[in-house]
């Protein structure tokens, strides 16, 4: 299921960023900043790397809905079928 990958690709890029935080009891309605101790910082280098890795686009307005992980599966699952549906289903490196 496509919100399974997506979430998988969100704690990928979590544990790049912050290479210290405990990912292994996070909660997905939970803000991710409060539970994993991150700052501004860490979260647009989450968006930086969905830029860089999967060329997607998060607009600044939209910043609040990648809140928590549930939110950011919410907001990113169409945006990654998307992707799947112009890679033919696949793309390199994302799942």
């Amino acid at each position: 299921m496509i919100e399974e990958h997506v979430r998988k690709v969100i704690l990928g890029i979590i544990q790049i960023v912050a290479p210290d935080a405990d990912l292994s009891n996070v909660k997905g309605d939970v803000r991710l900043r409060e539970q994993l101790d991150m700052d501004s910082m860490d979260f647009l280098d989450i968006v930086m790397e969905l830029r860089k890795r999967y060329k997607i686009e998060v607009p600044k307005e939209d910043y609040p809905l990648l809140a928590t992980l549930d939110s950011c599966v919410t907001y990113l699952a169409p945006k990654f079928q998307a992707l799947l549906g112009k890679a033919g289903g696949v793309i390199a490196g994302a799942f």
